[in-house]
């Protein structure tokens, strides 16, 4: 389980523990995905290095597609100070990347100063900052107006000097106010009162059940879609789904007509793209749909993480399973977070659906050969270091082919917003 640094890093990189790359998404006013914060669970945040910064940013930029650093959202990134007089940045194009400095220990007060011109300096090439709240006391009030984002930490912060901290980042400065470790809906509705628009937190991916909660006309075309898909249905039958769901139909056309599918001419039959996709790949597409389409006001973030789920799945399921069952593993991660998605316990969310075994058992149970791969994606977000060991060790797999096929995920999922 090597991960290689760059040539011109510190060799320190290749003594630290394998590189585990998690994120966690940065959610604006709406619950739509703003950005992801990018960070290396494999080293402790007190022991963050400029050799373990360059190692993360070296392999987001080797691992992952290009668009997943010049696309629509924003990454950030942890740096030390040291990273800051380092070359590593030189590799990186700004425009997109939100750099998370950290304050300096209270022995290093007097460097402020210091550290001021190397901060101008990054903006001037196009690098924005982010700091968090302590950018608000005297000591820091040089750098405050480089913040572009200011971090409020929720879990310190309390509720009662919130408001305080909101008025002075508004008073001094023009950055934008993102509260973060946001764990439930009291804090989140609290921040929002105050005026805050971006936030961080476990909360918006946690279910809330509504028993008996009614799915959407949409939703129920697609679970039809999916049943008669493994009911091996005929051509004519599934045909006849799309000619009586226009979304639906819009939606599979123009699929099969975007440029990843690769089709050198236009398809405009619906019988035709249904043979063209064949009936494993026409069940992979109807578990995405379902997954994007949200009903009533489910988490749009939460649709998001399941198709990165999905695909981070599918990709190192490819790595030793067979095609159909890299599909299933797809499946599985666009499927995990239904239960959330359509405000019911994930028995009854899947009920209503004819899914194949394996699927079953790694949603439900946490058996079957796929919930290895499972287990895998949600450390991947979480930074569970125990399970990702384990999980990897069971399948096999290195923290390189993993961190790989996690950033380009993170892309593809991007690609489709």
């Amino acid at each position: 389980m090597n991960t290689h640094p760059p040539d011109n890093a510190n060799t320190a990189v290749t003594q630290t523990a394998p590189l585990m790359i998690a994120r966690q998404a940065v959610l604006d006013q709406h619950r739509a995905v703003f950005g992801y914060e990018l960070f290396d669970r494999s080293v402790a945040p007190h022991r963050h290095t400029a050799a373990s910064d360059a190692q993360l940013l070296f392999n987001a930029l080797s691992a992952a597609d290009s668009e997943f650093l010049s696309g629509k959202k924003t990454i950030f990134i942890n740096c030390t100070h040291d990273t800051l007089a380092g070359g590593h940045l030189d590799l990186v194009t700004p425009d997109n990347v939100v750099l998370e400095i950290p304050p300096l220990g209270v022995t290093e007060l007097e460097q402020i100063q210091t550290r001021l011109v190397r901060l101008q300096e990054i903006t001037k090439r196009g690098f924005r900052l982010a700091f968090d709240y302590s950018a608000l006391t005297r000591s820091y009030e040089t750098w405050l107006p480089l913040a572009s984002f200011i971090k409020i930490d929720l879990a310190v912060v309390k509720p009662s000097t919130l408001a305080s901290y909101v008025n002075l980042a508004q008073a001094r400065s023009s950055a934008q106010l993102i509260a973060e470790k946001v764990e439930t809906a009291e804090q989140y509705e609290a921040a929002c009162a105050l005026g805050i628009r971006l936030f961080q937190g476990y909360w918006f991916s946690k279910p809330v059940l509504i028993q008996g909660q009614k799915i959407r006309p949409a939703q129920a075309a697609i679970l039809h879609l999916i049943n008669l898909v493994r009911q091996q249905a005929s051509t004519h039958e599934i045909e006849e789904v799309f000619k009586r769901n226009p979304s639906l139909s819009f939606n599979l056309l123009k699929f099969i007509n975007s440029a990843s599918f690769g089709m050198r001419t236009e398809v405009t039959s619906f019988k035709h793209a249904v043979m063209l996709l064949g009936l494993n790949r026409l069940f992979k597409w109807a578990a995405l749909l379902m997954t994007t389409s949200q009903p009533g006001d489910a988490l749009p973030a939460v649709g998001t993480t399941a198709v990165v789920r999905g695909r981070l799945m599918e990709l190192l399921a490819a790595e030793t399973l067979a095609a159909e069952d890299s599909d299933h593993a797809f499946v599985v991660g666009v499927f995990s977070l239904l239960d959330t998605m359509l405000g019911v316990p994930m028995q009854a969310a899947l009920s209503a659906l004819n899914l194949p075994d394996n699927v079953s058992a790694a949603l439900l149970e946490n058996t079957g050969p796929l919930a290895a791969y499972l287990r895998l994606a949600v450390a991947c977000e979480t930074g569970d270091d125990a399970t990702f060991a384990e999980a990897a060790a069971t399948l096999n797999l290195s923290s390189k082919q993993i961190n790989g096929a996690h950033l380009d995920a993170l892309a593809w999922a991007e690609a489709l917003t």
